[in-house]
């Protein structure tokens, strides 16, 4: 098998499935690096006999086309700033697996043997934040996993950092042996900001049914009317992700007993009041929950496409091809497509966090919702301060994502003497919606403990729909009823591990 699935990979990153690689895809692997082996001798490839970048243009000899393959992993393997965490290194290396298992690149297959060791061990090479600009790659971030891979710099294994030689010496595991270009080849692709990017993609799909489920709560709340989410109104705007999200929340409420009936209270022709306490139409993040969440439901299916194809391509330079019997030079390292896509997602996001944050807005202020008391507070009004000050951290974080929201796909800075003269910023792309993603636990985390908070208020728990009392039962076990005022920073941040954990897949 040389097709590895989001799903797979997820299975892999957070679920600790083993990954296993197939013969067949093996025997291609093999096949490629025989015919390449056999085609080189008395060529002028790159990367091969020649140097990298500008340097290309300098033969080199004979006696050092090993010491050249070294030579790339050592000299860039500059990387600065923290490590990337554990799940995204994992993401990298099994997208460098996928890159290589389509039988393209030319290396050994013992490279692919020895980065599933790593994989299925939990090795996890340091790899720091910064380094890529995304034009052949990551070049310097993939340098530190091939770094690791022949026995030099340090990993990241039972949550200790040690030097890798003397962990792959523990594990039983040989150092990369240098055949004809695995040092270029290990270097050479997308395969970290890919990594980073799956690992953006599976938080931000749950966090857009945390929002999901959020909503229908947020309007059992408020008791909103039900015609907001119905059918007719949302399958005649012809948006996928729209009808998605609006059938999703039917579905969650449909155990609700908390939502009004437009034709029970203002159709019924028995209603001859010329003012309306309760609003005709709830406020637009409340009633406007499919509108919104249905093009970020969009941009993600759009992402996670673009994901899968990249982690099944040939993401290399030179590609090696056995059945054209040739070796083309091109750019299939180029980022573009993950920078656009990560840009995207982080948009997307902020977006997400916003409406987040409105929602919470709407149960603190109680000259808006009408029901609550101030910020939730079930204590007396003037001695404490229920969850008032949550709303500063909420607010404060997502206008930060709002600043990170700044595509990043727009920035080029050339660079290796202008070989480099357009880049994607792929990584960076991807690493500034790392933190957006992290930004967007933050805020839900204290938007779930308001609503479980506003449900107690209101006495609500029994009417609520299933879903959304299973979620405040779990909630209420984390971060107990809000009566006195008290530090409750560790029971957000214990909410934001549920939420991460416990991903409610809505499909």
């Amino acid at each position: 098998m040389n097709y590895l699935s989001l799903q797979e990979v997820e299975d892999i990153v957070f679920r600790g499935k083993t990954l296993q690689i197939d013969a067949k895809a093996m025997k291609e692997v093999e096949r490629c690096y025989r015919f390449l082996e056999d085609f080189h001798k008395n060529k002028v490839i790159y990367g091969i006999n020649t140097g990298f970048g500008p340097m290309a243009q300098w033969r080199v000899d004979d006696r050092y086309l090993k010491d050249l393959q070294y030579n790339i992993i050592r000299s860039h393997s500059t990387g600065a700033g923290k490590p990337l965490g554990d799940a995204s290194v994992k993401a990298a290396m099994v997208a460098r697996i996928g890159t290589f298992l389509q039988g393209k690149s030319g290396v050994h297959p013992d490279v692919i043997r020895l980065l599933t060791e790593f994989v299925n061990r939990n090795i996890f090479p340091f790899i720091p934040r910064h380094g890529s600009v995304g034009a052949s790659g990551d070049l310097v971030q993939l340098a530190h996993i091939a770094l690791a891979l022949i026995g030099e710099g340090e990993v990241h294994y039972k949550g200790e950092w040690r030097p890798a030689a003397e962990v792959m010496k523990e594990c039983g595991l040989k150092p990369m042996e240098i055949h004809i270009r695995e040092g270029l080849s290990a270097t050479n692709g997308t395969s970290v900001m890919t990594g980073v990017s799956l690992v953006n993609q599976f938080q931000a799909d749950r966090l857009l049914d945390w929002a999901t489920l959020a909503a229908v709560w947020m309007n059992e709340i408020a008791a909103s009317y039900d015609d907001f989410m119905a059918e007719p109104l949302n399958e005649c705007r012809r948006h996928e992700g729209q009808q998605v999200i609006a059938r999703r929340m039917r579905e969650l409420a449909a155990s609700s007993q908390c939502f009004s009936k437009r034709e029970i209270e203002l159709y019924s022709g028995e209603n001859k009041s010329s003012y309306f306490e309760k609003k005709v139409q709830a406020y637009y993040s409340l009633r406007c929950t499919p509108q919104i969440l249905g093009p970020i439901y969009d941009t993600f299916k759009d992402t996670r496409k673009m994901l899968e194809d990249e982690i099944n391509s040939a993401c290399d330079n030179p590609i090696v091809d056995p059945d054209t019997q040739y070796v083309y030079h091109g750019g299939n390292f180029h980022g573009d497509y993950i920078s656009l896509e990560e840009d995207k997602v982080k948009i997307a996001l902020v977006r997400l966090t916003m409406l987040t944050e409105r929602q919470l807005n709407y149960l603190f202020h109680d000259r808006i919702n009408g029901i609550l008391p101030p910020f939730l507070n079930m204590g007396t009004l003037g001695l404490n301060y229920g969850m008032q000050a949550c709303q500063f951290t909420a607010t404060s974080t997502t206008a930060e994502c709002q600043t990170l929201a700044m595509p990043n796909y727009v920035h080029s800075i050339p660079n290796n003497n202008d070989n480099q003269d357009i880049v994607s910023m792929g990584t960076n792309s991807a690493l500034l919606c790392r933190q957006v993603v992290e930004n967007a636990f933050q805020v839900m985390a204290i938007h779930f403990i308001a609503l479980a908070q506003a449900t107690d208020c209101l006495k609500l728990r029994d009417r609520l729909c299933d879903t959304s009392r299973k979620v405040y039962d779990q909630i209420r076990a984390i971060q107990p009823v809000i009566l006195e005022d008290t530090p409750f920073y560790k029971e957000i941040s214990r909410v934001i591990v549920y939420l991460k954990r416990n991903p409610l897949q809505l499909d």
